[in-house]
């Protein structure tokens, strides 16, 4: 759980299994932020977009770094993300 930063980009992750997500750079706060679900099992962190529209979009990733200050994962396309704990 917790707010997490890479960049420009936010996600926030709530220990509920709610998270939502938002990027500054794209001129989006926290109070617009898309919406998502999350499971952590073992190293797979798999993310379910909710679309305004009512659409779901599942994400699923591979956790290689997850410490009280560092969250770092990649897709199955090796596109990686890290991120640090802003809170």
């Amino acid at each position: 759980p917790g707010k997490w930063q890479q960049g420009t980009l936010f996600e926030r992750y709530y220990s509920d299994g709610n998270g939502k997500t938002w990027d500054t750079a794209d001129d989006v706060t926290e109070d617009e932020a898309q919406a998502f679900t999350w499971t952590l099992t073992e190293d797979n962190l798999t993310q379910i977009h909710i679309m305004e529209m009512g659409g779901k979009i599942p994400k699923s990733y591979t956790v290689t770094v997850l410490s009280s200050t560092k969250l770092s994962y990649h897709d199955d396309y090796d596109v990686s993300y890290t991120f640090t704990k802003v809170e």
